[in-house]
């Protein structure tokens, strides 16, 4: 298995931005967290750092501006979280998370 990055809930919110929207610069990323989540600036920079330094999120020049973009994709942090699930609450068995949901 490879390693999984961990991500909070806060800072799937910024994540998830720049999974709606592709590369970002900081004011069109805070702008956009802003627009699902009422927090202040230096708290969005802050989840911005966070995620910079675990590798989710790339940091880059382009065209002479800075850009945000996600390394972490979708699919595979999403994959994570409901693996995570199954081990936390159904001893890591995927069927009987299967199950729980159709009798829902």
């Amino acid at each position: 298995m490879t390693d999984r990055i961990h991500i909070t809930e806060a800072e799937s919110v910024v994540m998830a931005a720049l999974w709606r929207h592709g590369a970002l610069s900081a004011a069109s990323l805070i702008e956009a967290v802003k627009a699902r989540q009422a927090w202040g600036d230096a708290t969005i920079k802050t989840l911005l750092s966070r995620l910079i330094h675990k590798k989710a999120i790339l940091s880059e020049k382009v065209d002479g501006r800075q850009l945000y973009r996600a390394l972490l994709d979708r699919d595979a942090y999403v994959a994570g979280e409901v693996a995570d699930l199954v081990d936390r609450l159904f001893d890591g068995d995927p069927h009987a998370l299967a199950a729980h949901l159709a009798k829902d």
